[in-house]
């Protein structure tokens, strides 16, 4: 099959591609496939996570030492009781 597109989003197209070093039918075909996904699907989600940046072991213990300072102390009466 072939699509014709304006000479535009072909440049877009090409710089894009550049960009992520990989080919124009390449950038073309992921984006066209996005747009079947459905973002609720366990696989776009699984991807989506994957994505991330994963955390230094230093942000995981600021993290955890802000959790841990954050803790309230119990009390036996609510908030409304007397």
């Amino acid at each position: 099959m072939t699509i014709q597109v304006p000479d535009d989003l072909a440049r877009d197209l090409q710089g894009i591609a550049a960009a992520q070093k990989k080919t124009v039918e390449q950038v073309a075909v992921e984006g066209l496939r996005s747009l079947f996904d459905k973002a609720t699907s366990p696989s776009a989600i699984l991807k989506a996570l994957q994505e991330l940046p994963h955390p230094s072991s230093e942000a995981v213990d600021e993290l955890e030492a802000a959790i841990a300072a954050s803790h309230l102390p119990v009390r036996d009466n609510g908030a409304f009781d007397g």
